[in-house]
């Protein structure tokens, strides 16, 4: 994955920002291998809903998930496989593809 270090992205409060399979940062982030690996599950997720797909699925189901309870962001089912995987260093190796769709629904609390 390239990494390229700049002032601009992420917005404030983020570690990395993904964008077509090439990792944002901002120069004093320290990127570790879990933050790659959270973002290389991303980039798998981007490639089965062609990239485009990806993003339109994003935008919605964050403006779906603003008005409930929790995090719109934490909601997203992206974003749950990538924070639930990203300590697991073989998930990649061993993740089916559209693994993203188990996280979809929200558990219940």
């Amino acid at each position: 994955m390239k990494i390229i270090r700049n002032r601009i992205l992420p917005p404030k409060n983020y570690d990395a920002i993904n964008i077509m399979g090439l990792l944002f940062c901002r120069r004093s982030t320290k990127i570790t291998p879990a933050i790659v690996r959270h973002e290389q599950i991303h980039t798998r997720q981007m490639i089965e809903l062609l990239f485009v797909g990806f993003y339109v699925w994003y935008f919605v189901e964050w403006l779906i998930r603003l008005p409930m309870k929790g995090n719109a962001y934490h909601n997203i089912c992206f974003e749950r496989e990538a924070y639930d995987c990203m300590d697991d260093e073989p998930y990649l190796r061993k993740r089916k593809p559209y693994a993203w769709t188990k996280y979809y629904k929200l558990p219940h609390i």
